[in-house]
């Protein structure tokens, strides 16, 4: 769970900056949206294939 403190003096825009900052670091968002549907073991692997594929090529062409 994320958690920003905020000190006395402290804008609510600028809390809320950090917070926001902090949830993006975390990761939270991103893993909130691939939980919100159902993945399937096969689904998952097939889709982690794809993307290692997808990095071995960018790296192929860069040397």
């Amino acid at each position: 769970m994320s958690e920003v403190r905020v000190n006395p003096g402290d804008s609510f825009e600028l809390a809320l900056k950090r917070f926001n900052r902090k949830v993006q670091q975390d990761g939270i968002l991103s893993e909130a949206r691939r939980r919100s549907h159902y993945e399937s073991p096969q689904a998952r692997r097939k889709r982690k294939a794809e993307a290692q594929s997808r990095r071995r090529r960018r790296t192929r062409q860069t040397n």
